[in-house]
């Protein structure tokens, strides 16, 4: 079974939150999940980021992986660190000819 922690949409029309879940990847976005890990409220300014960190790193630690979305929120919050996998080799600059 694979897991993932991804966002769940709530809310009404033109005004989402999102529930951070723990789910099996085959279900449906708003489906079932396992586990509710916290919640992103993208309309408040600033945004409202609230995730337990202790359920967060036993997810992780149990090898749930997070989509895009939630990786960046974990890492905003500074519940994981940004590894040297995740961007792109830097490459040294052509040097233009005179």
């Amino acid at each position: 079974m694979a897991v993932k922690m991804r966002l769940t949409r709530m809310g009404d029309k033109k005004s989402p939150f999102y529930r951070i879940v723990v789910v099996d990847a085959r279900v449906a976005r708003d489906g079932k999940y396992i586990d509710k890990i916290g919640h992103y409220n993208p309309i408040a300014k600033p945004a409202e980021v609230v995730i337990d960190a202790e359920k967060a790193k036993d997810w992780l630690a149990k090898g749930v992986q997070p989509t895009e979305t939630v990786r960046s929120l974990l890492l905003n919050q500074g519940i994981i660190e940004k590894s040297s996998k995740l961007s792109p080799a830097k490459t040294n600059p052509k040097k233009k000819k005179d």
